[in-house]
C-alpha cells in the first residue's frame, strides 16, 4: 500500500497593493500664468504710450484772528474741492479740455501735518501735463477768494508745475516684472482652488474557501 502525494491546498489569493486610482496632476499652470503674465507686461510697456505727470501746489494761509490749525481743514476741503465740476469748468479753458476729459487727467492731494495742496496733471505730452496742473491750482485759488472774508483764510499759489523730462508710466523691463509676478499669482490661486480627483482604494482579493477536502488528508491506494 502505497500513499500518493500529499494534496496541497490551493494557495490563497494574495492581497493586491494598494495603488493610487489617479496619476498625480502637473503644475503646469502656474508657470503658464507667469510666462502670459510677463507676455501682458511687455507688449503693455512696449505699445502704451508714456504718460506725464506735473505737479502745482497751492498753501492755505490763515488771518491774525484765525487759528492756525483751522488752515489744515480748509486745506482738505480745498483739496477735495480741485476736482469738482465747478473747478473744472473754470479750469478747462486754460487747460484746453472739457471738464469730461479733465477730470480723468487731473488728482489732488493733500496732507494732514500741512496745509498745502498738490495738483497733478498728466497727459502723453509733458508740457500740456504741467499746464493741466497750473490752470486746476489756479482755478481753486481763484475761488477760494471769493469766500476769503468769511473763512478768514487765504489760498495762495506755492509754486508753478514743471514739464517732467521722464514719463511715469512703467518701462518695458518694469511692466514685464509686474505682469510676471501678477502671472505668478494667478497661477498660484488657480492650483488651490482647482478641484483634486480624489483616490479609490483598491479592494483586497479575499481567498476562497479551500477545495479538495481538508487539509493535509491523504489518499489510500490498495
Amino acid at each position: 500500500m502505497t500513499e500518493s502525494p500529499e494534496q496541497q491546498p490551493p494557495v490563497p489569493g494574495r492581497f493586491r497593493r494598494l495603488r493610487p486610482a489617479s496619476v498625480r496632476t502637473g503644475r503646469w499652470p502656474l508657470p503658464a500664468c507667469v510666462l502670459l503674465g510677463a507676455a501682458c507686461g511687455f507688449s503693455y510697456g512696449v505699445l502704451a504710450p508714456p504718460e506725464y505727470a506735473a505737479t502745482s501746489y497751492a498753501m492755505v494761509t490763515a488771518g491774525k484772528d484765525i487759528d492756525p490749525a483751522a488752515a489744515l481743514g480748509y486745506a482738505q476741503s480745498y483739496g477735495r474741492l480741485a476736482t469738482s465740476d465747478a473747478t473744472l469748468a473754470y479750469a478747462k479753458g486754460a487747460a484746453g479740455e472739457p471738464v469730461r476729459e479733465l477730470r480723468t487727467h487731473v488728482r489732488s492731494e493733500t496732507s494732514p501735518d500741512s496745509p498745502m495742496i498738490a495738483v497733478t496733471g498728466t497727459s502723453a505730452d509733458p508740457r500740456r501735463a504741467a499746464d493741466i496742473a497750473d490752470a486746476v491750482t489756479e482755478a481753486v485759488v481763484v475761488s477760494s477768494g471769493h469766500v476769503a472774508k468769511e473763512t478768514g483764510v487765504k489760498l495762495v499759489k506755492f509754486s508753478h508745475a514743471v514739464p517732467p523730462v521722464e514719463p511715469v508710466s512703467p518701462s518695458t523691463p518694469l511692466g514685464t516684472a509686474v505682469g510676471a509676478a501678477a502671472g505668478g499669482l494667478a497661477g498660484g490661486l488657480v492650483l488651490l482652488v482647482r478641484p483634486r480627483p480624489g483616490r479609490r482604494d483598491a479592494v483586497a482579493q479575499v481567498p476562497g474557501p479551500a477545495q479538495g477536502g481538508a487539509t493535509g488528508e491523504r489518499e489510500l491506494v490498495r
